[in-house]
């Protein structure tokens, strides 16, 4: 038992051993640092980027190995061609590229980028070609000949690209002064006359499309020199990838937006063929041609607008998925930019719509229509969704929000004119000493003689009180016109005058100690004292 319990314990601490090994060697591993990568760039060319170790050597050491093998080729090595050798090194496959007898850099299957999926011939031809281009640009930079012929070639194109500026400054300068001078002309037509106040807005369209042209010229300017010089080739190459890469956006995006986009066109005319059948038929109602329980003709206006907004409303829901970058992240902001403003601004908004709606609806007034709103007499101009213009008697146009109509009186003369006409009415208080048929008499032919009264029906008086010194009569008269109300009434109060005076009838109400020996009235002699004139 001693025995098997010793050779137990002895691979137990074997084991245990070993375990601490692995362990400390995983952790070594893990510590390692990986090998960092590094490119080989050659006259502003990337030729190759290295990922591996090689016979110890780092991706480091071996850029800067191959830039010396390089700088130190002549220029006939340079022209000679550049050749491949291949190789396998402890189990690593790769390419050698050298010029003769001379080795530039080693091409390894472990330098291979995963994500560009090229293998290792292709890489190695990518390199070879790159390389031959950086060697024949750096051949061409010792030949004074070309040299001299790209500095002519950019002086040229310098000299160019400054006439063709002045040139789009002219004739831009020479557009806009006939175009100002055109608009500004007294016979200009009214087509252009709204231009006057949209000036500087053009001014600044002009100005945005001159940047453009300039950036444009100076962009492919830039371009031309630069490809000119074989060191900065490289550099005009990024600059036209990078302009036809734009390009190219902007036509596949735009070739890309081309079926949302008509999508939303169908739809929005499927909206306003929709939102025009609407508008035929509202008009057919209010027109009187065709009738439809409970949409009257005052509402007819109001409704449409309603359904106007519901259809386009629905229109835009059902288009705005198709919208190009309807999902991006800057119409998400303004959509929620604009709920927050809405959200905010909407309460009295919303209130001061509702009170519109209570109002279209309930038929109080419309535009036309004579009123008295809460002490405001005049005609109604227009109703708003928010707020309602009278035009009152001195011609002054009144505001009157619809939430305030709401919570207030209003009187429509108006309204109920139809055949018999609109009614009107005056008071007057006589003494019981006056016999009430004669003033009943007097006062409808006082309303007879007045211009504006219509004869038919006829007016009518009733006594409205018996007070304690005197009767109260009110007259009514119906007529056409209740626009001209308040110089109807004061001819109606001229020709009562008149009327009593001629019967020598006092209007006094007795509001005094006893009563005078005569009648307080004016004979008709002295109707017409000066400056007064008498009727023609």
């Amino acid at each position: 038992m001693t025995r098997v319990s010793g050779f137990w314990y002895l691979r137990l601490v074997l084991f245990g051993v070993f375990s601490l090994l692995l362990i400390g060697g995983a952790r070594a591993a893990a510590n390692t640092p990986p090998v960092a990568e590094a490119t080989l760039e050659f006259d502003f060319r990337p030729v190759i980027t290295f990922r591996a170790l090689f016979v110890g050597a780092t991706p480091e050491v071996r850029v800067q190995r191959a830039l010396a093998r390089l700088n130190k080729l002549t220029p006939e090595e340079m022209e000679r061609p550049i050749e491949q050798t291949p190789f396998e090194v402890d189990g690593v496959k790769g390419i050698g590229l050298h010029i003769g007898d001379n080795p530039l850099f080693n091409v390894l299957a472990s330098d291979l980028d995963p994500d560009e999926k090229l293998t290792l011939e292709q890489a190695a031809k990518r390199a070879e070609v790159v390389l031959g281009e950086a060697l024949r640009s750096e051949r061409e930079l010792r030949q004074p000949a070309l040299m001299l012929k790209a500095i002519l070639l950019s002086l040229l194109a310098t000299v160019l690209a400054f006439a063709l500026l002045w040139l789009v400054r002219r004739a831009a300068r020479l557009l806009v002064t006939r175009l100002q001078s055109v608009i500004e002309r007294e016979d200009a037509s009214a087509k252009l006359r709204w231009a006057r106040h949209g000036w500087s807005l053009v001014l600044r369209l002009v100005q945005l499309v001159m940047g453009f042209v300039w950036l444009s010229v100076a962009y492919l300017w830039l371009t031309f020199v630069l490809s000119r010089f074989p060191l900065t080739h490289p550099l005009a190459d990024k600059l036209g990838g990078f302009l036809f890469a734009m390009l190219f956006d902007l036509g596949s995006g735009f070739v890309d937006a081309l079926p949302g986009m008509t999508t939303v066109v169908f739809i929005l005319f499927l909206t306003k063929a929709l939102n025009d059948a609407i508008a035929s038929f509202f008009t057919a109602v209010k027109e009187g041609r065709t009738q439809v329980a409970g949409l009257h003709k005052e509402t007819v206006s109001a409704t449409h607008r309603i359904v106007s907004i519901v259809v386009w409303g629905f229109g835009v829901a059902v288009a705005y998925p198709f919208i190009p970058m309807s999902n991006s992240d800057a119409f998400k902001g303004l959509s929620v930019m604009f709920g927050f403003m809405l959200t905010l601004g909407s309460a009295g908004i919303v209130n001061q719509l509702m009170s519109g709606l209570v109002l279209v609806y309930s038929r109080a007034l419309s535009v036309g229509d004579f009123v008295n709103l809460g002490g405001t007499v005049g005609v109604v101009s227009e109703v708003g969704v928010l707020s309602t213009k009278v035009i009152d008697m001195r011609n002054e146009e009144v505001t009157i929000p619809n939430a305030v109509l709401i919570g207030s009186s209003i009187r429509n003369y108006s309204r109920l004119a139809g055949e018999r006409g609109t009614l009107v009415s005056t008071k007057v208080t006589i003494g019981y000493d006056t016999p009430w048929r004669q003033v009943h008499a007097m006062l409808i032919g006082a309303a007879e003689q007045t211009p504006g009264l219509r004869r038919e029906p006829l007016p009518f008086v009733y006594q409205r009180a018996l007070a304690d010194f005197y009767v109260e009569y009110e007259l009514f008269a119906y007529m056409d016109q209740p626009l001209n109300r308040v110089p109807v009434l004061s001819a109606l109060h001229g020709n009562i005058q008149d009327q009593f005076n001629t019967h020598g009838v006092q209007i006094m109400s007795p509001h005094f100690v006893m009563q005078p020996r005569n009648n307080v009235v004016v004979p008709p002699e002295d109707w017409y004292p000066a400056p007064a004139e008498p009727k023609r």
